[in-house]
C-alpha cells in the first residue's frame, strides 16, 4: 500500500482480520481534512471504507466511542443521514490495536459545501437537518443528567489575561509576518471591544439537550444539493441546543470579510425553529451567548502561539473580523435568527 511520510499508516491487516470478508487491502490514503483525529480512505478488493483513528484525548476512549456509534446507528434508523460504523465478526464497532482505537465506516462519496455554495433553499434544508438531528437525539439518547445542567459563560477577566499572554508571544517573535501583525491588531481591538461590553456578559444557560457538538461544513457531506452524511460525532454531548444552531450558522455563513449572509441565516433559522420546535426567545438567548463566546475566544491564536500548530491559521482572518462585525450589527444578527 502507498505510504505517507507525514502520516503513519494504521495496522490495516490486523484491523481487517476482525471483519467478515472485507477484501484484501489495496491502498490506505490519509484524508487531509480534520484537526483532532486521523482519517483514511481504505480501498480493498471489496470496495472503499473510511477508517478512523481516534486520537483526541477527551473522546478517544472505547466507552465514549461506543456511545457515539450507538447514537449514529439509532439515528440512521430514524432516517437521519449518517454513516454508522461497520460491526466486525463479533458485532464490535471499536477495534483497539496497540493501545489505539479504530473504527471502520462505509465510504460516502460526496463533497463539502460552505454557506456560499448553498442557495436559500439549501440553507433551509440545512436548518431543517440540524433540527432533525436534535429531535432525533432526544429520541435515541438517555435524558441528560443533573451534571449536564448549567453552562457558564466566559469570564472577561480571564480573557484579558489571555490577551496579555498572547500579545507577549506575538510581540516576542523575532521575524514577524503578516499573520503576526494581524494577530496583534485583533488582540488590541478585542481588548478595547471587550472592555466596552463586559456589562453584557450573559448568565449561565439552563439545561441543554443532546447535540452533535461540531456541526460545520467539514462534517457534512453533500451528494448534489442533498446532504448525504453527517460525520464526526466525537463531540456528541449535552449543550443548549439552540446554541449549536447559532454556532453552526456562524461557521457556514461567515464571509471572508467577517460578515454573515443574513438572508441565508434567516432561511436556515426559520427552518431550524420549525424542525426543532424552538421559539424565537430561545434563539435570541443563544445568539447573545454565542456572540459573547466569540468575543472571548482566541482558540486559533492559542493553537498557533502556544501549541505551535498552524493548521487553523487560514480561519483566523474571517473569524477574528466576525466578532467585530457581529458586535456592530448585533440587532440585525439577532433579528435574522428570530424573525
Amino acid at each position: 500500500m502507498p505510504r505517507s511520510s507525514a502520516t503513519p499508516v494504521p495496522p490495516v491487516s490486523a484491523l481487517l482480520r476482525r471483519y467478515d470478508d472485507p477484501g484484501e487491502p489495496l491502498s490506505c490514503v490519509p484524508v487531509t481534512q480534520g484537526l483532532l483525529n486521523r482519517g483514511y480512505r481504505l480501498a480493498t478488493t471489496r470496495g472503499a471504507y473510511f477508517l478512523k483513528q481516534h486520537l483526541d484525548a477527551p473522546t478517544a476512549d472505547r466507552d465514549t466511542i461506543v456511545r457515539q456509534h450507538r447514537a449514529t446507528q439509532r439515528l440512521h434508523g430514524l432516517g437521519v443521514p449518517v454513516a454508522p460504523p461497520l460491526p466486525d465478526s463479533e458485532g464490535r464497532t471499536v477495534a483497539e490495536i496497540d493501545g489505539r482505537c479504530y473504527a471502520l465506516h462505509p465510504w460516502v462519496e460526496g463533497r463539502h459545501r460552505g454557506g456560499a455554495q448553498l442557495t436559500t433553499a439549501g440553507s433551509r434544508r440545512l436548518g431543517a437537518l440540524l433540527g432533525l438531528v436534535h429531535t432525533g437525539l432526544e429520541q435515541v439518547m438517555e435524558p441528560p443528567g443533573r451534571a449536564d445542567g448549567e453552562h457558564g459563560s466566559a469570564d472577561p477577566d480571564e480573557t484579558f489575561r489571555v490577551i496579555d499572554r498572547l500579545l507577549a508571544l506575538v510581540r516576542g517573535r523575532h521575524l514577524r509576518d503578516s499573520f503576526d501583525m494581524l494577530a496583534e491588531h485583533r488582540l488590541l481591538e478585542r481588548r478595547r471591544l471587550l472592555a466596552d461590553h463586559t456589562h453584557r456578559r450573559p448568565p449561565p444557560a439552563g439545561a441543554g439537550g443532546w447535540v452533535h457538538g461540531d456541526f460545520h461544513p467539514l462534517n457534512l457531506l453533500y451528494r448534489g444539493a442533498e446532504p448525504a452524511a453527517i460525520v464526526d460525532w466525537d463531540r456528541l454531548g449535552v449543550q443548549p441546543r439552540a446554541e449549536e444552531a447559532v454556532r453552526a450558522a456562524v461557521i457556514f455563513f461567515v464571509q471572508p470579510a467577517g460578515g454573515l449572509e443574513l438572508a441565508k441565516v434567516r432561511a436556515y433559522a426559520r427552518a431550524y425553529r420549525r424542525a426543532a420546535g424552538a421559539d424565537a426567545a430561545e434563539l435570541a438567548a443563544a445568539v447573545h451567548r454565542v456572540w459573547w463566546e466569540r468575543l472571548n475566544d482566541f482558540w486559533i491564536l492559542r493553537w498557533r502561539y502556544q501549541r505551535h500548530d498552524r493548521r487553523a491559521d487560514p480561519q483566523f482572518p474571517a473569524a477574528s473580523a466576525l466578532a467585530v462585525w457581529w458586535t456592530r450589527e448585533y440587532e440585525a444578527v439577532r433579528d435574522a435568527f428570530t424573525g
